[in-house]
C-alpha cells in the first residue's frame, strides 16, 4: 500500500470454522477522504471493521493502519465510534470524557454548550442523540488521524444526523481519513467514495454514479399498491416498497406488466434510473446467484 493510504486491507479473508465472513476484500481510505461502507446485515461489514481495528486477526491477507499493522501504538492514533457507542453508561458525561482523555494522555476536551447542562448526568440517562454526541467527543479528543464510525447516526433524528455529518466532514476537511458504515442511503451521498459488500465480498466500489451505472428500475403507480406488491413478490420479482411507492430494479417493464395484468391490477409503469439501494439489491442478487 502507498503512503497516501491511512487505512486499508489487501485480499483480507476471515473464516470462522467453515463459515467465511469476509472473503478476499481489498479496500483503502486516504487522508481527508470519507469512505462509506454499505451492505445489508450479515454482509461482513462489522467483521471487516474489527480486522481493520486490529481487534480480530485476518485468516488471510494484510491489514494496514497508518503505514503498518494495527498495533497498539497505531491504534492510539485512531478514533472509533462503535454501534454500541463504547461509553460507560454508569459514568457521567464529564467522567467519560475525563477517563478517555486520561487514557490517551491528552487534555479533557471542552464540553459544547448544548451538552453543558448534562455534564453531570449519567450517560445511560441521556437521549440517544446526546449519547452519540458524547461518543464523538470521546473519539475525537486525542485528535485522531483516522476515524472509524460504525453506524454513527443510527436511531437519531434528522437534525442530529445532519449535525453529526457536519462533524464528520469537518474532520475530513482537516485531513482525517474516515470510514463510516450506515444504513441510511441518503447518507451515501455525503461520502466521497462507496464500498458495497454482500455475503462477505466487495461487490461494488466508486462514487454513487459509478456504482449505479446504467442500472434501471421501474416505478409502479397503482391504487391497488398492496395487491401489486404481493403479486410481484409472489412472482419472485425484486420489489421494493417505500411507503406506498413500488419500485422494481433491473426488470423488464413488460414482465411487470404481465404479472400485474395476470393479477387483474391496472398500473402506470414507468422506467426510471435506479437508486443506490436498488443497485445494492441487484448486486446482492447477482452475487447470490453466482455462489
Amino acid at each position: 500500500m502507498t503512503s497516501d493510504v491511512v487505512l486499508g486491507a489487501r485480499d483480507v479473508t476471515r473464516r470462522f470454522g467453515d463459515f467465511t465472513a469476509v472473503d478476499s476484500v481489498s479496500m483503502t481510505v486516504g487522508p481527508g477522504e470519507v469512505v462509506g461502507l454499505l451492505g445489508a446485515n450479515g454482509a461482513g461489514k462489522t467483521t471487516l471493521i474489527r480486522m481493520l481495528l486490529g481487534l480480530l486477526a485476518a485468516t488471510e491477507g494484510v491489514v494496514e493502519l497508518l503505514g503498518g499493522p494495527p498495533d497498539q501504538t497505531r491504534r492510539a492514533r485512531m478514533g472509533y465510534v462503535p454501534q454500541n457507542l463504547g461509553l460507560y453508561r454508569d459514568l457521567t458525561v464529564a467522567e467519560n470524557l475525563s477517563f478517555s482523555a486520561g487514557a490517551y494522555g491528552v487534555p479533557v476536551p471542552d464540553i459544547p454548550a448544548d451538552l453543558h447542562g448534562v455534564r453531570t448526568t449519567l450517560v445511560g440517562d441521556l437521549a440517544l442523540g446526546a449519547q452519540r454526541q458524547v461518543a464523538f467527543l470521546v473519539a475525537l479528543a486525542h485528535a485522531p488521524e483516522v476515524l472509524v464510525l460504525d453506524e454513527p447516526t443510527s436511531g437519531v433524528d434528522a437534525l442530529s444526523r445532519a449535525e453529526l455529518w457536519d462533524t464528520i466532514r469537518h474532520q475530513a476537511d482537516n485531513g482525517v481519513g474516515v470510514l463510516v458504515t450506515t444504513h441510511y442511503m441518503e447518507e451515501a451521498q455525503q461520502c466521497d467514495r462507496l464500498l458495497l459488500m454482500a455475503s462477505g465480498q466487495l461487490v461494488g466500489s466508486g462514487s454513487e454514479d459509478d456504482i449505479i451505472g446504467d442500472t434501471r428500475a421501474v416505478a409502479v403507480r397503482t391504487s391497488d399498491w398492496s395487491q401489486a406488491f404481493a403479486a410481484l413478490n409472489d412472482a419472485g420479482v425484486p420489489v421494493i416498497l417505500a411507503g406506498r411507492a413500488i419500485r422494481v430494479p433491473d426488470t423488464d417493464p413488460a414482465d411487470i406488466d404481465a404479472v400485474l395484468g395476470a393479477a387483474g391490477i391496472t398500473a402506470d409503469i414507468t422506467p426510471v434510473r435506479a437508486t443506490i439501494e436498488e443497485r445494492m439489491l441487484v448486486l446482492a442478487r447477482e452475487h447470490a446467484a453466482q455462489s
